[in-house]
């Protein structure tokens, strides 16, 4: 029988229409201003913080909406920005810098849509407000890095040789970071030239005035080193950002520089502390020849540096690197069996190799752990740039009492959330060099306020504008195309909401309006063949039905190529592009799903198997 549905599809659309409306309506309940406390490396927020936080806001007479400890993390509601804003001020002059006092918005979803799984949009940072960092990689520091290692390697072939020279010097950055070798005879030195330039592909290899040989990286290899700390930094930043739980960061390439954004955080003290760190470890051999006076003045052999541990007392390493952070594949706090915190690490085969051959010759020496990073000093140089300066510290050593594999802990550490924050960066991964931010920008969320009312505003007069030209044009089949557009609008928010991966920005909001009209025009170029059949003298019945019939291959053909291009779009675009784009595609298929199957459904309930003298079409 013409224009009948069975009742499994009229089940099916009431089903995606209440699934949609139910994962739609966190949207509607916005966010509160919240104050998130967080402990810095070396504290915790716990019980303790948390009623000292409870205390102080009272003492001042701020009040709260709720006060909650999760994770070490401390989060505190409010129902007014100035209250958000006074009590931020508050905590910070009591609580000092033991603790990061961030301001940030909590979405105020009701606990029982949470238990569903039911989440409001994610924001860009055009609509929720939130940090925006440009950040540049110290070419500097890790070309000096491989300089190091360049002189080693160079070294250790030479040793293997058997060639004599007198020393082996870097040279300055103005000089390409080359490597001067000097030599007793003009022998040596073109002996160890030919032999090097056969090994070491990658560097330029001439003599020099007098029995010296300079050694140059190739432009290539300086081509590929800074293409691969850019690379590599931003990787470990989005690894880094994952951790902290930010939702949906921006993090992409500028040149030499990235940029990263994160949505929802309004203040940069946090997001610097953790984006900015440069924290590995280094394993070295404890030299326990050396005595505590001979440390104290500095009388050391030339292949021993002394370090400090965290009370201050003098550790005399020897300056080989056993191992760096870069082969930890995973790191993740422990306790140990005298309840102190711990780091466990897992190491990749090469790590592991390293460690293995090291500790079977080393039983009964000291192994330690060396912290070391890169912080701010407070100077800047000619170009206005922060001046990065290096801390090392010794956060413990061990006896090695076996060998060791591919996993071990490293203990000595003094708090648990310090363990818990050097698993973090150890398991995001080491920044290959320092990074220096050089524009950071906050976006407040009034602005972000403001061009979600203005997206809204828009998006409502246009959907207001293709309701009215529907009823006034086409009545009562008009009044079911619209009901459609308003179900399509619930679908696209249900759909953005319940998809992971899906941020709403301006762009994303412009998409939204374009697909609405996308969805009016299905329904035109239905209700159009569905006149045009009643004018070929056709039954009202058979109308609707070759109406749909008829226009169905229009509508797949208009939404095809709208489709492909919007996935061109996010495929090759970036930023607010991709944004763009997808919208556009959930919102094409929502309209197709609307302006075919559910404006059908309204209109077989009405008119299905029924005798029609008149459409009000």
């Amino acid at each position: 029988m013409l224009n009948r549905y069975p009742l499994w599809k009229y089940v099916m659309l009431i089903f995606v229409i209440l699934l949609s409306f139910l994962y739609a309506l966190p949207n509607f309940y916005g966010e509160d201003p919240a104050v998130q406390i967080t402990g810095v490396r070396g504290n915790a927020a716990s019980e303790l913080t948390l009623n000292q936080v409870h205390d102080i806001l009272k003492k001042n007479h701020l009040t709260s909406q709720s006060i909650a400890l999760k994770n070490g993390t401390i989060l505190v509601r409010f129902k007014d920005p100035n209250v958000q804003l006074a009590a931020r001020d508050v905590l910070i002059s009591i609580l000092g810098d033991s603790y990061v006092v961030a301001l940030n918005l909590a979405p105020a979803t009701p606990i029982w849509l949470r238990a569903l799984g039911a989440d409001p949009m994610k924001l860009g940072l055009d609509l929720r407000g939130g940090v925006h960092f440009l950040m540049e990689v110290d070419m500097d520091a890790i070309l000096s890095k491989l300089q190091i290692q360049n002189m080693d390697s160079l070294r250790r072939e030479l040793q293997e040789k058997n060639i004599t020279y007198t020393q082996i010097t870097k040279q300055n950055s103005t000089h390409g970071y080359g490597i001067e070798i000097d030599f007793s005879d003009a022998k040596s030195r073109d002996e160890a030239m030919s032999y090097l330039s056969s090994r070491q592909k990658h560097m330029l290899i001439n003599a020099d005035r007098g029995n010296k040989l300079k050694a140059l990286m190739t432009s290539d290899r300086l081509r590929e080193v800074r293409e691969y700390a850019v690379q590599q930094n931003m990787t470990i930043l989005r690894n880094r950002v994952n951790q902290i739980g930010v939702a949906e960061p921006l993090v992409q390439r500028q040149g030499d520089r990235i940029v990263v954004e994160l949505p929802g955080i309004q203040d940069t003290a946090r997001a610097k502390e953790i984006l900015g760190a440069t924290a590995s470890l280094e394993f070295h051999l404890v030299n326990t020849k050396v005595t505590p006076e001979a440390a104290a003045i500095g009388r050391v052999p030339a292949d021993t540096e002394i370090k400090k541990d965290r009370d201050g007392r003098l550790v005399a390493l020897y300056k080989k690197v056993i191992m760096t952070g870069d082969h930890i594949t995973d790191a993740f706090f422990g306790i140990d069996e005298y309840n102190r915190p711990q780091v466990n690490i897992s190491l990749d085969s090469l790590g592991s190799a390293i460690m293995s051959d090291f500790t079977k010759d080393n039983i009964g020496k000291l192994m330690a752990s060396l912290y070391v990073e890169y912080k701010d000093s407070g100077n800047k140089d000619i170009n206005g740039r922060p001046i990065l300066v290096k801390q090392e510290e010794v956060i413990n050593a061990a006896n090695i009492s076996s060998r060791f594999g591919g996993r071990f802990q490293i203990t000595g550490i003094g708090t648990p959330s310090e363990a818990r924050q050097l698993a973090l960066l150890l398991r995001a991964g080491a920044l290959i060099a320092p990074i220096q931010i050089v524009e950071e920008r906050t976006i407040g969320p009034t602005l972000g306020a403001q061009n979600i009312s203005q997206g809204l505003d828009a998006c409502l007069a246009g959907l207001a504008a293709s309701i009215l030209f529907m009823v006034v044009y086409y009545r009562k089949f008009g009044m079911i195309a619209s009901t459609a557009l308003l179900v399509n609008l619930v679908l696209i928010v249900g759909v953005m909401s319940l998809l992971p991966g899906v941020t709403l920005t301006m762009p994303g909001i412009a998409g939204i309006v374009l697909t609405l009209a996308v969805a009016v025009d299905a329904n035109v170029l239905i209700n159009e063949r569905i006149k045009e059949e009643l004018r070929n003298a056709r039954s009202i019945q058979q109308a609707i039905h070759e109406g749909y019939k008829g226009a169905f291959s229009s509508i797949i053909d208009a939404n095809i190529t709208t489709l492909i291009t919007a996935i061109i779009l996010y495929a090759v675009g970036t930023g607010s592009i991709k944004g763009f784009a997808i919208t556009t595609i959930i919102g094409v298929l929502t309209s197709m799903f609307t302006a075919i199957l559910g404006t059908r459904a309204i209109v077989n309930m009405l008119y299905g198997a029924k005798r029609i003298e008149k459409l009000s079409i």
